[in-house]
């Protein structure tokens, strides 16, 4: 159900080594980095579950769900705006983070930004 979820961190180089080190006796690795955002994921087999973000502790935290079709993803955006949540991104591909991320992004009260992401199996449609 729940596809990651993404961490605050003050010291991204600190936080890069604690993680690496501490998760890999599960078989986790360091899957994937964007150095200019200050942004890297951990996961087992290439998918990374676990997310840290060099901005600071204290700030809202990010979870994604996992929708079952793009249409779930809708869904779920509609009814988070309907029950008092802000838009923080409409559905669509997210071609930055892989081949067929569709997903959208909804502020819950406290500010916390919930995702829900359908990974596409037939990838991004043709610009």
């Amino acid at each position: 159900m729940i596809d990651h979820i993404s961490l605050h961190v003050t010291d991204f180089e600190k936080s890069k080594k604690f993680y690496s080190e501490t998760l890999a006796p599960l078989g986790y690795t360091m899957t994937g980095e964007f150095p200019e955002w200050q942004v890297a994921g951990f996961g087992i087999e290439g998918k990374a579950d676990l997310w840290i973000q060099a901005d600071g502790a204290g700030k809202s935290q990010h979870i994604a769900y996992v929708a079952s079709s793009a249409a779930a993803v809708q869904q779920c955006y509609d009814a988070g705006l309907a029950a008092g949540g802000t838009d923080n991104g409409a559905p669509g591909f997210r071609k930055e983070y892989s081949p067929g991320y569709f997903a959208a992004y909804v502020h819950d009260p406290d500010g916390n930004n919930i995702e829900f992401v359908f990974h596409d199996p037939a990838g991004t449609p043709a610009e």
